[in-house]
């Protein structure tokens, strides 16, 4: 066995583990970042890269278990959940449907909302001092509706965005198509929601990647990590899959929908469920929507850059199938001919899936494991990876060199299932 002594071992190169590792940098500490296959090689590669604050609202809400067994009987639902034995799957959502009342719905969204704003923030100030070349707009986003009842029956969010201060403005349908000429006639309202931000998220990633190693960070790609190393009562580095053990002084474990297994020898509950999303990348259309969308009724994302132009979303629980289902893929595109009037680019570049850590409270998993000192934990941000980066980061980056966050992370603590 190799021993190789490190400071700061982060398992995992996606969006929130190079978040972490840049942010930790800065901050003074040495960082190494070891990831099984590559830099974004699961979800922060292919979803729509959106900034959004207007997220605040957590999943589990009230009236949300009728609408999940409505969408059951739909193969093209924006919700699936896969028939299989799986005692795991089956207790995470009842946790979950236990939280889809008013109480922990206002109370999550609050702590959600604090996040979301600080985070936009902290990721323009990034963009710019760092200078990230990740196609960064400040547009805002768009929930548009093609039913009249579903627009109006949606004013809740407005006036709940309003209560948590994020500016939500409600559009007719002429307002609306005046203002996104890409959305067809049979729009006849949405919400615009001017602080939000997109970027691509994979120019975002590699971005990161370029400045953590700029800044003598080590990034290890290909490198399967079997499991924690334990010695003295507490986690003191990992052990890689061809037998060699690698020291640090602190792990932070930011391996997405992958975390539960390497803690679960631990005696550790981290009930993070892989949630798959699809999406279809194409060259950008003439008519490509100037502010990313969210056609919702269909609970379908669509987003234009320069470089491309992207359709995105549904939450399938299908385990680590890695499968592409031509069902939720063709569910992607006959919702964008719905509502746009060019609703795909003239060539298709990719067809992608990936696996979303989903917790049962919807809130990310940040901080350190109190039972097992130099264990940290960064997972479980659900669809908001990208936007939650800047302030995981700097979380993280503020608990382990002594500092006091200013956001409240005791929401976010992995000691909350323990």
């Amino acid at each position: 066995m190799t021993d190789n002594r490190h400071d700061v071992l982060i398992v995992g190169a996606g969006v929130i583990g190079l978040a972490c590792a840049w942010s930790l940098l800065r901050a003074g500490r040495q960082v190494t970042v070891v990831d099984a296959r590559h830099v974004a090689a699961g979800a922060s590669h292919g979803n729509c890269g959106t900034i959004t604050p207007s997220h605040a609202p957590p999943l589990p809400m009230p009236g949300m278990p009728m609408q999940v067994l409505r969408w059951m009987l739909r193969k093209d639902a924006p919700f699936h959940v896969s028939p299989r034995w799986d005692p795991a799957l089956y207790g995470w959502m009842m946790r979950a449907l236990r939280r889809c009342n008013r109480q922990d719905f206002e109370q999550t969204a609050v702590i959600r909302a604090e996040l979301l704003k600080a985070s936009r923030e902290l990721l323009a100030q990034w963009v710019e001092r760092d200078r990230l070349d990740c196609e960064f707009e400040q547009t805002g986003t768009i929930y548009a509706f093609i039913d009249k009842a579903g627009f109006d029956g949606y004013r809740w969010h407005q006036q709940m965005l309003a209560g948590l201060d994020i500016e939500c403005r409600r559009l007719d349908g002429d307002a609306l198509r005046s203002l996104e000429p890409a959305l067809n006639d049979r729009a006849v309202g949405g919400y615009l929601h001017p602080g939000d931000a997109h970027l691509r998220p994979e120019r975002y990633t590699a971005e990161l990647a370029r400045c953590v190693r700029a800044a003598g960070g080590s990034i290890v790609e290909g490198t399967q990590v079997a499991s924690l190393l334990r010695a003295n009562g507490r986690v003191g580095g990992i052990v890689l899959e061809d037998g060699r053990s690698w020291r640090a002084e602190s792990v932070l474990l930011a391996a997405g929908s992958w975390s539960p297994e390497l803690v679960q020898p631990l005696d550790l509950r981290l009930p993070v469920q892989p949630g798959k999303g699809y999406s279809i990348t194409y060259e950008r259309p003439a008519l490509a929507p100037a502010i990313p969308l969210v056609l919702k009724e269909r609970s379908v994302c669509v987003t234009a850059w320069s470089s491309g132009f992207r359709l995105g979303s549904t939450m399938e629980f299908a385990g680590y199938d890695s499968s592409l289902n031509s069902v939720r893929l063709g569910a992607l595109t006959r919702a964008a001919h719905e509502y746009l009037r060019e609703p795909e680019g003239p060539v298709q570049r990719e067809q992608w899936c990936g696996w979303r850590p989903m917790t049962p409270d919807d809130l990310p998993v940040i901080g350190p494991v109190s039972r097992h000192p130099g264990l940290w934990i960064a997972t479980g941000h659900g669809m908001l990876g990208v936007t939650l980066s800047a302030v995981t980061g700097e979380l993280v980056a503020a608990q382990m060199t002594g500092r006091v966050p200013p956001w409240n992370a005791r929401p976010l603590s992995p000691d909350r299932f323990n």
